[in-house]
């Protein structure tokens, strides 16, 4: 499953309503909690990846057999894609799910929204999951959901027939290796996604301001160790060498299948197809180096984490707290994992054997030593899908390298309010 995250609507209306925790019941424009003393049945619906139906059932059914003694349940399973979760919820949060899992850039929306609840436990969550996987769930001191997985970022994939641990470490040798060999290393270079890539460790900045809609940025700085055109520079080059191509995300796989791609930067969504292409020759690392302005500079990410959050609105929000912290509890992270090769968050579960094991969850935890949590506002991606298109053209379409850096940084800082 591809997790990188698509631009969405902006967030065009902040509830009035602030909900204190899923222990306090509803007010006025909150639907009241079932009797349960006269209908002792539980309704909850859950929403669930089409590819993570079946262990959510699990999950489910596990969570049913607990609490056998105290309630009856009815719990639906609906099919939802994560990404897709804060535009369903914002435009229609009373029919939403009652528990649902999302990526952590869509959490201040959703919080400003009004659609989700703080959770209870909190030193409970903080101390059972990963610290930066708990940060991705705050908001303002409080935390608005069960860190679930913790490797929602991306990586390089690599065929082992062709590269060595050492070539690895750079991002220029792997591109030599692959144009004397025929073929070619990938990324899907025209996403502001992957872009961020070349720029996170530059000493340059990229930040969302206070209002949370739009950019902060001076990835066209003229100063400095690194200057904007410097990294504008590298990218060109990097565009119009033979042992690059620049294709969407979700292509990778099939074009490693044929043959044509020897390395790709991807995520663990794609574990299992490189797995079943490269066999014992799957290699997965941290993203290397590349060269910009004369040195070697570590790629860096955007990190991500997945959540399960409560439905402020939920009828049932007692209970649904219950179910979103039964199914992000160390016992279902070890199912999630096993199932799912889902990476995660889960302290125990992450140090264990069975995770360490893993080259793809390795590579990600290492890289996101060089990543930080994606907070950036919608301007960010048309932005840089054009820079991109513009580098692979091969042309700055009659402006200076300075000039294409300053029009990326306006898209960038660009209001999105009309």
């Amino acid at each position: 499953m591809q997790k990188k995250i698509r631009k969405v609507m902006s967030v065009f209306m902040v509830s009035a309503l602030l909900f204190s925790g899923c222990g306090i019941h509803g007010t006025d424009n909150v639907k009241k909690e079932e009797n349960n003393e006269n209908n002792n049945i539980v309704k909850l619906t859950v929403w669930s990846e089409k590819d993570n139906v079946d262990t959510t059932s699990k999950m489910v059914e596990s969570f049913k057999e607990h609490y056998k003694d105290e309630a009856q349940f009815d719990i639906t399973i609906d099919v939802q894609a994560d990404a897709k979760v804060r535009d369903v919820m914002l435009t229609d949060v009373h029919n939403g799910a009652d528990v649902f899992s999302f990526p952590d850039d869509q959490l201040t929306s959703l919080v400003a929204g009004g659609v989700l609840v703080e959770i209870p436990d909190a030193e409970k969550v903080k101390s059972a999951n990963i610290e930066e996987s708990v940060k991705a769930a705050t908001l303002d001191d409080k935390i608005y959901a069960y860190p679930m997985t913790a490797d929602n970022g991306y990586f390089m994939y690599y065929d082992k027939n062709y590269f060595s641990a050492d070539d690895v470490k750079s991002l220029d040798k792997m591109m030599s290796v692959a144009a004397s060999s025929g073929k070619k290393f990938a990324m899907e270079f025209n996403s502001g996604w992957y872009m961020y890539t070349f720029f996170g460790n530059t000493g340059l900045n990229l930040s969302i301001n206070p209002d949370g809609v739009t950019n902060k940025c001076n990835w066209n700085s003229e100063s400095g160790d690194i200057k904007g055109t410097d990294i504008k520079s590298a990218l060109s080059a990097i565009a119009s060498n033979p042992g690059f191509v620049s294709m969407p995300n979700g292509d990778i796989a099939a074009a490693m299948k044929s043959g044509d791609v020897i390395a790709g930067i991807s995520g663990v969504w794609d574990v299992m197809n490189v797995k079943a292409i490269y066999g014992d020759n799957y290699g997965a690392c941290k993203l290397p180096t590349y060269t910009v302005a004369g040195k070697e500079v570590q790629m860096s990410s955007f990190t991500g984490y997945k959540m399960m959050g409560v439905n402020a609105y939920s009828e049932n929000r007692d209970w649904a707290c219950r179910l979103a912290d039964w199914m992000t509890n160390e016992d279902n992270q070890k199912l999630r994992f096993k199932e799912r090769n889902q990476g995660p968050s889960n302290i125990n579960v992450a140090a264990s054997d069975e995770v360490k094991k893993v080259p793809a969850i390795q590579a990600v935890i290492e890289q996101s030593k060089y990543g930080t949590l994606q907070r950036v506002g919608n301007s960010f991606w048309d932005a840089c899908k054009d820079f991109g298109d513009t580098i692979l053209s091969g042309t700055n379409n009659g402006m200076t390298d300075q000039e294409l850096m300053d029009k990326l940084v306006n898209g960038i800082t660009a209001s999105t309010i009309k």
